[in-house]
């Protein structure tokens, strides 16, 4: 046997819950529920762009497929198959054994068989593609968002963005905030919950990878309207040590457009108010409403007394 079938053996295949045919063979075979459509995602994580050469094993792992589940979650639909390509300097057993685990771990915790990929030499680059199965005409698309939806957003934005920014001296986070900010930055929980929950109440929705403003900014165009989000409504942390006050434009720069966040951002009429209220005691998890959608185009941020914010950045740019 080859180091590379070798590799992909020891450390990439597992039994599989739902698949027909998984790892060894030129293709994976799958079936669809009845009443059942695919929907299919993808993402690549570069060392130097998307994460630190030498960042934990383990916790790349489990980023690198929490983050294409989370863009199940934002669909609507379940997470269930993923394949992995990817590319190695060099066969180092140990990282590999800490990546697999990290990387396991979150398939188990979420059920995703793991059905094929690629492994070759070359710069580290991790290519994750994810698949899933939602109801025919039930996937909540970026494009469904109506005047008078309210905006939603779940958990809290910004601490990876801060913990992101005390990695590279920016500034200097207390160790408790700075242990929490981490977790955020490095080990991402893909709400994949709600997504599913929201399937008949959400006219749209996206995950927030990019930063608040950036990704509502996709619903927006692909829906063709506006919105007005207020800053004092948006989630973030507060920490003993270290409180966030939104009226530092550097600190409200990450909270609004940061990135790495991987919360959901979700259009609904007003009327779901008390159904969305419902399931954020159902799935214990915050659910804050920071706007709402209107007919004009563009986006206005009310800041915290009420002024109009001017907004220069809205998110990360892989090519700015």
């Amino acid at each position: 046997m080859t180091p590379e079938f070798n590799l992909i053996k020891q450390y990439f295949t597992r039994p599989t819950r739902h698949t027909k045919l998984g790892v060894g063979d030129d293709a994976a075979l799958i079936s669809l529920s009845t009443g059942m459509e695919f929907a299919i995602s993808a993402d690549m994580l570069v060392a130097g762009t998307h994460f630190f050469a030498d960042c934990d094993a383990y916790k790349l792992g489990w980023k690198s497929l929490a983050v294409n589940i989370s863009d199940m979650a934002a669909m609507g639909a379940n997470a269930k198959w993923a394949t992995l390509a990817i590319a190695l300097p060099d066969i180092n057993a140990s990282w590999l054994a800490e990546f697999s685990r990290g990387f396991f771990a979150c398939a188990d915790s979420f059920n995703v068989d793991l059905i094929g990929g690629d492994t070759t030499r070359g710069p580290l680059t991790i290519s994750v593609q994810i698949m899933g199965e939602v109801p025919i005409g039930k996937a909540i698309k970026r494009s469904g968002a109506k005047v008078g939806d309210e905006i939603w957003v779940s958990g809290k934005l910004g601490d990876a963005a801060l913990a992101l920014a005390h990695i590279q001296s920016k500034l200097a986070l207390p160790e408790a905030a700075s242990l929490i900010c981490a977790k955020a930055l490095h080990a991402p929980q893909p709400r994949l919950a709600l997504g599913l929950a929201l399937r008949d109440i959400a006219n749209s929705a996206i995950d927030i990878s990019d930063g608040l403003l950036a990704d509502l900014g996709h619903i927006l165009e692909q829906s063709n309207v506006g919105a007005i989000v207020e800053l004092s409504n948006i989630p973030h942390s507060t920490f003993v040590d270290y409180p966030i006050d939104l009226h530092d434009e550097s600190l409200r720069k990450l909270v609004l457009a940061g990135g790495d966040d991987y919360e959901l951002c979700f259009t609904a009429p007003v009327q779901m108010h008390a159904e969305i209220v419902k399931i954020c005691e159902k799935i214990k998890l915050q659910l804050s409403c920071i706007g709402h959608i209107t007919s004009n185009t563009g986006l206005i941020l009310h800041g915290l007394e009420n002024e109009i914010l001017n907004i220069k950045e809205t998110g990360f740019d892989h090519f700015s």
